[in-house]
């Protein structure tokens, strides 16, 4: 399927998901999410058969194991997208338009950070090693704040914006821009995008070396992290209130990351050292599929031990501890 096809396959599921998500604000239920969840699932799957049956089951290994990685980088997200909107308070009709927006821009945003990967690579072998180094980094930097949340009130974009205009506190029915006193002012809606934008380029800083450890054609990172994000705006109503079970994700996504990470700098060893190992993508799709398995399992045995444990994500952005209140002045 040349770029044309999908491309234009992508922008009619997008358009699809705009209708329904931002033109026609409502209250999302638990059947309308499971259905559009499955839905855009169905449609990743049945792609990736398909890139399989017509390009060969090696392009169709990388798509898929491409795929799950990006499933999962998204799955946090969606962490930091709950956080959001719980802070700003933003009003559940107005959700659906802030995902879909949220999520066009993440799109944009990768689609430009692959294209530049795939410059870099072809021209320069030792960015391999440099990507691996990152994520490396990446998944050091998730270990270590496994157990904290991001501050996105304090968020660089949001602070300045908050600095240079007057911000409302109602959402007037969804608008980004309103009028009070008859001077232009921009409501939280703004600073919501603002927030989900940031957040959008963090994800893409990470996710994007992540997928090129293991594809190297541009055309696959493209599609399997289309795919992934594709559903995230009814798989966020799907999944709200089962975020906080996956207590250890943060720590899977630390390893898958680092994992990947390796494999990259292996792959650049090879290149100059011959003799040094490479990590197939079937090894690294096994991997994977483990590491996600045994991090759901032990986050459903934890929580059945310790119900008050809940997840955080595993963003790099800026955080919050989580620090115990303090305690009232007569009992100190």
């Amino acid at each position: 399927m040349g770029w044309g096809v999908t491309l234009g396959v992508i922008a009619v599921l997008f358009a699809v998901d705009l209708a329904v998500g931002a033109l026609r604000p409502h209250a999302v239920g638990f059947r309308e999410a499971t259905a559009w969840s499955v839905f855009y699932i169905a449609v990743a799957v049945v792609f990736g058969l398909f890139l399989g049956w017509q390009h060969g089951w090696g392009y169709g290994g990388e798509y898929f194991t491409g795929y799950i990685v990006e499933k999962s980088l998204s799955i946090d997200n969606l962490f930091v997208f709950v956080i959001i909107m719980s802070t700003f308070a933003v009003p559940r009709e107005y959700q659906q338009k802030v995902l879909t927006i949220g999520i066009l821009l993440a799109l944009v945003m990768r689609a430009i950070f692959i294209a530049v990967g795939a410059t870099l690579l072809s021209m320069f072998s030792f960015m391999f090693l440099i990507f691996g180094a990152l994520l490396l980094w990446t998944a050091l930097q998730v270990y270590r704040h496994r157990n904290e949340d991001p501050d996105v009130a304090d968020n660089l974009l949001v602070r300045t914006s908050r600095r240079l205009f007057t911000v409302t506190e109602e959402y007037d029915e969804g608008r980004l821009t309103t009028r009070v006193g008859g001077e232009r002012a921009v409501t939280p809606l703004f600073l919501v995008l603002l927030a989900i934008g940031g957040t959008d380029l963090l994800f893409a800083l990470d996710s994007i070396p992540a997928i090129f450890g293991i594809t190297e054609q541009a055309y696959i990172v493209f599609v399997a992290n289309a795919f992934a994000l594709l559903g995230l705006r009814a798989l966020y109503f799907l999944v709200t209130g089962l975020l906080d079970r996956l207590v250890y994700l943060a720590t899977g996504l630390a390893i898958i990351l680092a994992f990947i990470g390796v494999k990259l700098v292996l792959h650049w060893a090879h290149g100059i050292w011959p003799a040094a190992p490479e990590i197939s993508t079937q090894a690294s799709l096994g991997v994977i599929v483990v590491v996600l398995t045994v991090t759901t399992v032990a986050s459903l045995l934890k929580i059945r031990r310790d119900p008050t444990a809940r997840a955080h994500s595993a963003t790099v952005m800026g955080h919050k501890k989580d620090t115990p209140e303090a305690p009232p002045a007569d009992e100190r």
